[in-house]
């Protein structure tokens, strides 16, 4: 789990098979397919070449983390979260890296095990 910065909001993120199942609910697709391509995107991106990089895609799984972050807690829909987000600034390097980081992070774990989530109280 790893707190980000995107535009003025501090967004929680975690890399969990709740993602998964949000990312598929709200996307319909699969996350681990796009995260792989999202690889190769990051890498284009470190070495200035733009004409690869996906932004929505990027958005896409920061929403499903940071909804993973906040189970047990009411969540807007996609177009409603982006809305929440206000001006943020997607050549910012750090911010994607740290998306993919966490990503990569909880998805391809090496036998460690993972917390449980809890469920958020109001």
């Amino acid at each position: 789990m790893r707190t980000i910065q995107i535009g003025e909001k501090e967004l929680g993120l975690r890399a969990t098979p709740l993602a998964l199942l949000y990312y598929q609910q709200e996307f319909d697709k699969d996350l681990m397919a796009d995260l792989v391509s999202m690889e190769e995107m990051v890498d284009k991106f470190e070495d200035e070449d733009y004409s690869r990089f996906d932004s929505v895609k990027i958005l896409q799984l920061c929403y499903a983390m940071n909804k993973a972050d906040n189970f047990g807690e009411s969540f807007p829909d996609f177009e409603k979260w982006l809305s929440e987000l206000g001006s943020i600034n997607l050549v910012d390097g750090s911010f994607i890296v740290e998306v993919i980081e966490e990503a990569f992070d909880g998805f391809f774990r090496s036998g460690e095990t993972g917390s449980k989530p809890e469920q958020k109280t109001k």
